[in-house]
């Protein structure tokens, strides 16, 4: 599978995201996202699925070393003991000393960003996380984050797809050496019937969601991590690499430039326009 290199990483440009997948269900889709060759598993302290990810590895025959693995941190638990203390469970709950990527799931309206950033930090320079970043930050918050403490962040994990413009975001971003891991690239299914997608796959034979998929992957500092639970569609996600976009495909997608947020919360954040 392709990957982006950062940061001295190398990350899966597809992955497998996890949101809502728990139980059996959650175990099984992850050990067949491993044998069909997924190497980017995402999870998170609040999808109550981190014991049935951590199974599936454990079941797995690929190495550890050889996946890598991201969990999140609630807004519940953003002060340093939190931090400490749920990034300990997630690593119990996962069967793993460190996870690749650990990334504060929202921003917290009620912790200071910059003990949450130390805390995050520290759990770095533990060997309990080898990368750290955010997720759910916009321009001004990242700002912030970087340029008034100094923080030295791997990636910040937002929704993006077609139908989500994060141009804002991308712009700046990519200069300072970010990593954007699209959630919810497929829009939660929106993508299949957007007129513009369906015509560029027919042309190429593939799905709209293949189509969003490879539209993201091609851009720079951007990996995706689409759910998926079933073999046909764990396959079909990963069936983006044997084929390019044309330049006038991409620009007929730059042109949606749309604002389908399909994530927002009553505590998510000011989000950037399109």
């Amino acid at each position: 599978m392709d990957h982006v290199a950062i940061h001295g990483a190398k990350v899966p440009l597809i992955g497998l995201g996890t949101y809502r997948l728990v139980g059996a269900a959650c175990r099984h889709a992850v050990r067949l996202a491993l044998d069909l060759g997924y190497r980017h598993i995402d999870t998170g302290a609040f999808y109550g699925n981190e014991a049935e990810v951590g199974a599936a590895l454990a079941e797995s025959r690929v190495d550890r070393a050889a996946v890598f693995l991201s969990t999140k941190i609630w807004m519940d638990a953003l002060d340093r003991r939190g931090i400490e203390r749920t990034t300990d469970a997630s690593l119990r709950q996962l069967r793993t000393d460190y996870v690749d990527l650990l990334l504060l799931h929202w921003p917290s309206p009620d912790v200071p960003m910059a003990e949450s950033l130390d805390a995050l930090a520290a759990m770095r320079a533990a060997g309990k996380a080898r990368h750290i970043g955010v997720s759910n930050y916009p321009v001004a918050l990242l700002r912030e984050a970087l340029e008034t403490h100094s923080a030295h962040l791997f990636c910040d994990q937002v929704e993006y797809h077609p139908l989500l413009s994060q141009r804002r975001l991308l712009d700046y971003a990519r200069p300072r050496g970010l990593l954007l891991i699209a959630y919810c690239p497929l829009a939660r299914g929106a993508v299949q019937s957007d007129p513009v997608l369906r015509r560029i796959a027919e042309a190429h034979d593939r799905s709209p969601a293949q189509i969003a998929l490879r539209w993201l992957i091609e851009q720079d500092n951007v990996a995706a991590i689409p759910k998926a639970s079933g073999e046909t569609h764990l396959r079909a996600n990963l069936a983006v690499f044997d084929f390019a976009l044309s330049d006038a495909d991409r620009a007929a997608i730059a042109a949606i430039n749309g604002d389908g947020r399909t994530v927002d919360p009553p505590w998510a954040p000011a989000w950037d326009p399109p």
